[in-house]
């Protein structure tokens, strides 16, 4: 749709995904990512975190599966999509606004860590719970780590030693 606010977010995810169902069956899930801007200050040699930036996010259709299965807390993540605002009034009678990313796109950052990607069946979400078509150790809920990452902060950077 023109006009749509397109954008492209990278950070944290603060919980694991939540799947639902709408009254039709179709899928949806939501998680919030955040996403702190850090610095490094050169005269203390330390990187200073700013003001983290919360945006809840809401997936559909077989991406909403997809992500409820690979996606965990504290992964690091790059999603892009449409921003949208929503607009209420509360029990108080106050004008409420909120912010929210329509996901069209989304995996995980491969700045720190590395990942297994395994081709779903078109149409069906649920090929991971067929073992043939399975990543090598999957348990479900998140990707399979391969690789031994450095120590990070809680935001994924690597802390410097």
């Amino acid at each position: 749709m023109a006009g749509e606010t397109i954008i492209a977010v990278v950070g944290n995810l603060t919980a694991d995904p939540e799947l639902r169902s709408t009254k039709n069956g179709r899928s949806v899930a939501g998680f919030t990512i955040a996403s702190t801007p850090r610095t490094f200050e050169r005269q203390s040699n330390q990187w200073t975190d700013g003001d983290a930036l919360f945006l809840r996010c809401t997936v559909w259709g077989d991406l909403a599966e997809h992500c409820a299965r690979s996606l965990a807390k504290g992964m690091r993540v790059i999603a892009q999509g449409r921003l949208t605002q929503h607009s209420w009034e509360d029990e108080q009678h106050q004008h409420r606004t909120s912010m929210e990313l329509q996901v069209d796109e989304i995996g995980p950052s491969l700045r720190y860590a590395a990942a297994q990607v395994v081709k779903a069946q078109r149409g069906t979400a649920g090929a991971y719970g067929n073992p043939a078509t399975s990543p090598a150790g999957y348990t479900g809920g998140s990707t399979q780590q391969t690789a031994q990452l450095p120590p990070s902060d809680p935001w994924g950077a690597p802390v410097q030693q």
